[in-house]
Parts: C-alpha cells; sequence; structure tokens
C-alpha cells in the first residue's frame, strides 16, 4: 500500500489542517461564535439558533467535536457543548506568527 499524502507533511502541518477544514464551513464558524457567546449549551439549543435541521447540526458538531475544537459532556438526556481552548489558542498562535511574519517583511511581494 502506498504512502498517504498526509505521510509527505509534518504531524503539525496535518493537526493544523484538521483544525482549519473545520472551520471550514459557514454553519460550524456560526456555531463557534453561539458557544462563545453562551459558554456553553445543549444541542437543541444551537438547533433553535441556526436555519438548520437537528441532525445536520449535529453533524456539525460532530466535525467540530472530532477536529478537537469543541467537546461535549452528557448533562442527562442532553449534551453540553463548550470550545476546547487549547485548539483555539494553537490556532491563534499559528496566525500570530504569521502575523509576525507579514509586519517584518521589508519587500512588497509580487
Amino acid at each position: 500500500m502506498g504512502a498517504s499524502k498526509k505521510d509527505f507533511f509534518t504531524d503539525e502541518q496535518n493537526e493544523y489542517a484538521i483544525l482549519f477544514r473545520a472551520l471550514a464551513h459557514p454553519a460550524r464558524v456560526a456555531i463557534v461564535e453561539y458557544l462563545m457567546g453562551v459558554g456553553s449549551c445543549i444541542c437543541g439549543d444551537i438547533v433553535s439558533e441556526l436555519p438548520l435541521a437537528q441532525p445536520t447540526v449535529s453533524q456539525h458538531l460532530k466535525e467540530l467535536k472530532n477536529a478537537g475544537l469543541i467537546r461535549g459532556n452528557i448533562d442527562g438526556n442532553s449534551i453540553c457543548y463548550c470550545l476546547e481552548e487549547n485548539s483555539f489558542e494553537k490556532l491563534q498562535s499559528y496566525i500570530s506568527a504569521i502575523s509576525v511574519k507579514l509586519q517584518n517583511k521589508k519587500q512588497i511581494c509580487c
């Protein structure tokens, strides 16, 4: 069996790609923004905030959770979701490094 394309990149590069891919949908961005505002919530709360069906919201929550951007804790018959701070700190650090490089750039590109 041949090598996966992921094998040609570092673990860190693959991890960043997973995080950014999970955020590459407007519904997931909306979920993250909602969680930023409320701190934590149950799935039903998110469904009432988005113009999407409950199964669709659940699928987006699953993608965010699998990427490590949110976590969910079972609370009775509901699941309480919140942001996974470490993942967002990692993204912030990555974006900040890019920003510093751009600010330090002396010449105009292209």
